[in-house]
């Protein structure tokens, strides 16, 4: 008799776990293929750092609902929360698509200051692509990314193109402090 109870028992659990990972694989697949599409928008320039910041917090919030949800259901998405959730990601497959699809791109010039901004990008989508970024992170991260691309735009322009000398030292410094922040973020 205690044998049947273990193999019923067994039977329930291992049925509970194939809908629980039938639902994670659902939801989740959908998530990493967005967040693979923004990697590439993000490695090859199509995105620029406040759109993939946008995107980006967009998307934890979505994962963040989904965890809500499964943990006030035992784990699982109700039907409704499931249409939820698919409609929000329809929403973010579009904008992920207007985003990558639109005239804004990042752009890096020859000099030493872009060479650096391109390779974080790089950084932060490979973090992406491989997982170790989640939304969140990759929102703060490229948040960050983007307050040093508006303020170089501004100095350029202020001084006919160029940085001078203590604007690129303070570019460096901000640089250097992003690259830490995508460094611990990674690991």
């Amino acid at each position: 008799m205690k044998s049947g109870n273990i193999i019923l028992t067994t039977v329930a659990v291992t049925i509970l776990a194939a809908g629980a990972f039938a639902q994670t694989s659902e939801v989740g697949k959908r998530a990493e293929n967005q967040q693979d599409r923004i990697a590439q928008g993000v490695g090859s320039g199509q995105l620029t750092a406040g759109e993939t910041a946008n995107l980006e917090k967009k998307e934890s919030a979505i994962s963040q609902e989904v965890k809500t949800d499964r943990s006030l259901n035992g784990g699982k998405l109700t039907g409704q929360e499931k249409k939820v959730v698919n409609g929000q990601q329809n929403n973010m497959s579009r904008q992920i698509y207007q985003d990558k699809h639109n005239a804004a791109t990042q752009h890096y010039g020859n000099n030493e200051v872009d060479a650096r901004r391109e390779n974080q990008q790089q950084r932060i989508a490979q973090g992406i692509k491989s997982g170790k970024l989640n939304a969140g992170q990759t929102a703060r991260l490229e948040k960050g990314e983007a307050g040093i691309n508006k303020e170089v735009h501004a100095d350029r322009q202020a001084n006919g193109g160029k940085l001078t000398g203590q604007e690129k030292k303070q570019v460096n410094r901000q640089q250097n402090a992003e690259s830490r922040k995508i460094y611990r973020a990674k690991h």
